[in-house]
């Protein structure tokens, strides 16, 4: 049986075509997934606009592990110039954790840096707080930083509905304890996120990996 070249040639251009066709679909499913990937990050896990790496953390002020970890947070936040997202996470079993998250709100409220100075202010002096007490510190920290502190700090429980939703959105990543720190990349595709477990071990070097990507 005689096979011409021309059949010969259109064999093998059907062959190359289903090749490239195979490459494409390969392709188009990479990206696919890594859409897919990137779309089913909860967007508490991305950086804010304009960073590319930053540090997540899910706190409680009332917690002594928060308090211990906190300076490390900023420490690394210093030496790589990245952002800090805090977020309260008052837990049940603390007494007055809730409260003290809802003064900070009212305090970001004022500018962010008064919010996240309030949260560092009540951390340094946790062991001396109590429900008695509390008040009285956050109105000394107010009293320091010139800011006024209503006697009623959230009348219309927007604050509160603030802590709320970071709560919720803390028990939608299915939050197991407090601090929860994360650091969180735009630049990775397929390692977006990773929780720092052990921050004094592991916090350097995961913002090095995510910065290698």
């Amino acid at each position: 049986m005689r096979i011409s070249c021309d059949t010969l040639n259109k064999a093998g251009t059907d062959s190359a075509m289903n090749r490239n066709l195979v490459r494409f679909a390969f392709i188009v499913a990479i990206f696919a997934s890594l859409a897919f990937a990137q779309e089913s990050v909860n967007p508490a896990l991305r950086p804010p606009k304009g960073a590319q790496i930053a540090i997540v953390v899910f706190e409680d002020l009332q917690c002594p592990q928060c308090r211990r970890e906190a300076p490390l947070v900023q420490q690394a936040a210093k030496t790589y110039k990245i952002p800090v997202v805090r977020h309260d996470f008052p837990l049940p079993m603390h007494n007055w954790s809730y409260e003290a998250a809802v003064m900070a709100h009212y305090f970001d409220s004022r500018s962010k840096q008064l919010g996240s100075d309030f949260r560092d202010y009540i951390f340094e002096h946790q062991p001396e707080i109590f429900p008695t007490n509390l008040r009285q510190f956050a109105e000394k920290f107010a009293n320091d930083h010139k800011v006024d502190l209503p006697f009623v700090v959230d009348p219309q429980g927007k604050f509160a509905a603030e802590v709320n939703a970071e709560r919720d959105l803390g028990k939608s990543l299915h939050l197991e304890h407090t601090p929860t720190i994360y650091v969180v990349s735009s630049k990775s595709k397929s390692h977006p996120f990773v929780e720092v477990k052990e921050p004094s071990d592991e916090l350097f070097r995961s913002i090095d990996a995510m910065k290698a990507e």
